[in-house]
């Protein structure tokens, strides 16, 4: 059986991992099996957090939500029950930012579910 060198197959493969590893601190941007090691766990990391953000996101939204309902003395879940009762259909990320940016938008949205309940 004849014997496999794997040139430029090989170095493209290798050439690849190294260019994901640029900017790593010392070895792990130049030696390829510490690279590699490198670039792996980084790519872990990756998968993993893409969806930690979005749990991270959500639970920000609820404390803005909180402190907005708060200050207009409803609690959280009062506040979203509200809005379920009232059918308005806004979702998290929109109540967010209009407690932070919109205070005035927040409010009336907050004295229509104290007027119904």
């Amino acid at each position: 059986m004849p014997r496999v060198k794997r040139g430029p197959k090989r170095r493209r493969r290798r050439s690849k991992i190294l260019e994901l590893a640029k900017g790593y601190w010392g070895a792990r941007s130049h030696n390829y099996r510490t690279a590699k090691e490198a670039v792996d766990k980084a790519l872990q990391y990756a998968y993993r957090d893409r969806r930690a953000r979005k749990r991270e996101f959500r639970r920000l939204w609820i404390i803005r939500i909180k402190a907005g309902a708060a200050s207009h003395g409803l609690s959280y879940n009062r506040f979203i029950h509200g809005l379920k009762q009232q059918n308005i259909e806004l979702d998290r990320k929109i109540l967010a930012d209009l407690a932070v940016n919109s205070p005035q938008t927040f409010a009336r949205i907050a004295e229509q579910i104290k007027s119904s309940s």
